[in-house]
């Protein structure tokens, strides 16, 4: 009863016509910044927060969090039909997403996400609304040891994404975790491997690695002559909707999906991105379509967004409970409470039901919004593939030019994305694949500094990652995964049959 209370309280507070208005605009902001190339949802949040400043506090963060998961809806549009990640974890979406734009289904394609997108956003407020105290109470008992593990687990589960072999898998991941340590060290203060560049002494943006392996170098292989996505002659709705096999083979990736993003959510710094990549690995490893994968597979396109909408909506549960927030966009909302004069943290929900609760129910109604939106775009969308090549690609590389240079107003962000393009296309023509090093790439700093912590606070004992019963089940549980993926086992059956 308490529960059905608050959420009447909730949407008491979210339906009226000033809450409705600012979660429609802030979804529609949304949805349009995660279309386009290379912005993503923090610089959006960043210039819409001085606006949110004259809006009462419930309004300004149902706004701002608006804004925040409609660009994880939007993200992948451009991913599907250009491999243009819109944001960095839609990138996971374009591995089959863009595979089935090449085959014809860019609209079916659309359509999968946008209602992947919802379930995943649906189940992840269902889980802050039931479990925000004990699912922020677990997060707050990981340690530095835990969070390694779990970055480890991240690690493995990207020599998995690869399709061509754990030893390429491992490669990129490996490369990844060099490219991630470009920079200052956080500890020290040393400029490491920088070349001599001070470009280069606050490392690699995320945006422009992504940006590059897959969006430059899809206009490379363009210009190349490659073969780009085919459009099937008729757009009209029947063609665009997903068959009946289609939808059956939604539900499960879904489920699993929300599941992994509702974890990963709950975890400051692991985010959609690292969410997105597990369930994506796992689903691959247990589903009976493996050879599809990579392909153009349903549940490719399902599970990375139903697990970065969850996460999207989970991330709010250590921000507004425990006031840590989990990623720089996090942050922003973070500050934007505190100008307001509220402090997150394990009062918040008890001095400030109606904030709490509205923000939960305009998740609600925010998610039935963009249902509402997308799926009457998807022929809109898929009509951008009719457009000539030699029109088209230009403008993406335009696009994609000036969303990396507004990050940092830096022309040498721009050449360096194109080099990163140069490079993407170089794995492209010796068949490596760019999503284990993109994981890698995110999962470096963070994995060296959580190593880092737990020898600090262990005085140099590396026992503690094995003494502490969580990092060690996650350890355990990598090198299981890492064995099972190095063993083929038609390879060995062929073998002992042979033999006999």
């Amino acid at each position: 009863m308490d529960l059905l209370n608050n959420l009447m309280l909730g949407f008491a507070a979210a339906t009226t016509a000033q809450m409705l208005t600012v979660c429609f605009v802030g979804v529609l902001l949304g949805t349009f910044v995660g279309v386009l190339p290379g912005i993503g949802p923090l610089a959006a949040v960043a210039m819409l927060l001085p606006v949110s400043f004259h809006l009462p506090a419930e309004a300004a963060l149902i706004l701002l969090a608006g804004v925040y998961y409609g660009a994880e809806y939007g993200g992948s549009t451009a991913s599907i039909l250009l491999n243009i990640p819109g944001t960095p974890s839609a990138s996971v979406t374009a591995l089959d997403g863009f595979p089935m734009a090449q085959n014809g289904r860019a609209g079916v394609a659309l359509v999968l996400t946008a209602v992947a997108s919802f379930a995943g956003g649906i189940i992840g407020v269902i889980v802050m609304a039931l479990l925000s105290p004990a699912l922020a109470g677990f997060a707050l008992h990981f340690g530095p040891a835990e969070y390694f593990a779990v970055m480890v687990l991240g690690l493995v589960a990207a020599t998995i994404v690869g399709g061509r072999g754990i030893a390429r898998g491992l490669a990129m991941v490996f490369l990844g975790l060099l490219l991630g340590t470009i920079g200052v060290d956080v500890n020290s203060g040393v400029t490491r491997f920088t070349g001599g560049i001070p470009d280069l002494r606050d490392g690699i943006g995320l945006v422009i690695v992504a940006m590059g392996l897959f969006g430059v170098s899809e206009v490379i292989a363009s210009i190349r002559g490659n073969a780009g996505p085919k459009v099937a002659q008729a757009l009209d709705m029947r063609s665009l909707m997903p068959t009946r096999d289609d939808w059956r083979r939604v539900p499960g990736p879904a489920l699993r999906g929300s599941a992994v993003g509702s974890f990963f959510g709950t975890l400051p710094g692991a985010g959609q991105t690292v969410a997105s990549f597990v369930a994506y690995a796992i689903e691959k490893r247990i589903s009976r379509n493996k050879d599809q994968f990579g392909h153009g597979a349903v549940e490719g396109v399902v599970v990375p967004e139903s697990a970065n909408n969850a996460a999207a909506q989970t991330a709010f549960i250590p921000t507004l409970t425990l006031g840590i927030p989990g990623s720089t966009t996090m942050a922003l909302m973070l500050g934007a409470l505190m100008i307001h004069g509220i402090t997150p943290g394990p009062r918040l929900i008890a001095d400030h039901p109606t904030l709490f609760w509205g923000l939960v129910a305009s998740f609600i109604i925010g998610n039935l919004m963009l249902l509402v939106l997308n799926i009457p775009l998807v022929g809109l969308w898929a009509r951008i593939l009719r457009v000539p090549h030699a029109m088209l690609y230009p403008i993406v590389a335009v696009l994609i030019c000036l969303g990396v240079y507004s990050l940092r107003l830096n022309v040498f962000d721009v050449w360096l994305t194109l080099g990163f393009g140069l490079l993407g296309y170089a794995m492209r023509l010796w068949r490596f694949e760019p999503a284990p090093l993109l994981i890698g790439f995110v999962l470096g700093p963070m994995i060296e500094e959580y190593f880092r912590r737990a020898m600090l606070l262990s005085r140099g004992d590396p026992m503690v990652f094995l003494d502490r019963p969580g990092s060690a089940t996650l350890l355990a549980i990598s090198l299981v995964l890492l064995c099972v993926a190095a063993i083929n086992p038609k390879k060995i059956l062929r073998r002992v049959f042979r033999s006999a």
